[in-house]
């Protein structure tokens, strides 16, 4: 079984000081819960939606922070672990 490491990009670190502390906190939840249990238990829970992307955003996936928030991130593989890199939290326009 391989074991989760969640990463943060330097740009998200900046960013997340203006998104709200409530959206700040899910994802800190669902960074704990990842590492946790794993992303792929962390997938089939409906509350974050966690979804792949299409278009210039294939091979990425993104989870609902809120009705407003998503985070996107990227997966990637070594022999010991499964690296989560989030590269972006922004407010989802519809």
């Amino acid at each position: 079984m391989f074991s989760t490491k969640v990463e943060l990009t330097n740009a998200v670190i900046k960013n997340l000081k203006n998104v709200p502390h409530y959206i700040v906190d899910k994802l800190h939840t669902w960074i704990n819960r990842v590492e946790e249990r794993g992303i792929e238990e962390i997938r089939s829970i409906p509350g974050f939606n966690d979804e792949p992307l299409k278009g210039k955003r294939k091979g990425q996936r993104s989870i609902r922070l809120n009705r407003s928030y998503r985070a996107i991130y990227k997966e990637s593989k070594t022999q010991q672990e499964i690296i989560i890199l989030i590269i972006e939290v922004n407010k989802h326009e519809y």
